[in-house]
């Protein structure tokens, strides 16, 4: 998870399927305007960023136990956001750090916790 892709990863079986969900980003010549006004870019990336989360806290709505990794702080983000809203209160969500993995670490990574 980092703030421009999610991978949503769910063990079935003993098995993960994996859908990756995507952050909004302005075409070239949007960013190109956005450069000359800070502020508006600024602005533009914390909108983009709170749509994001969103879409991760309404997927995230389904399940019972919840696992945030990757290598950004956006997992400490998201989940001081999840953790504000009383609606995921009957959620366990759990954080742990990671460094960049391929889609089987990844895999991995969360048969193991899940599983261990």
């Amino acid at each position: 998870m980092d703030h421009s892709k999610a991978n949503i990863m769910k063990l079935i079986n003993n098995k993960v399927v994996t859908v990756i969900l995507e952050s909004i980003s302005p075409f070239p010549e949007q960013v190109q305007n956005l450069r000359k006004d800070g502020s508006l870019m600024h602005n533009k990336e914390q909108n983009q960023q709170s749509e994001f989360y969103k879409k991760l806290s309404s997927i995230i709505t389904n399940y019972s136990e919840v696992l945030l990794f990757g290598p950004t702080d956006m997992k400490s983000e998201l989940f001081n956001v999840l953790k504000d809203n009383r609606q995921f209160d009957k959620i366990k969500i759990s954080i742990q750090p990671a460094d960049n993995m391929t889609d089987n670490q990844q895999k991995a990574f969360v048969k193991d916790f899940f599983n261990g």
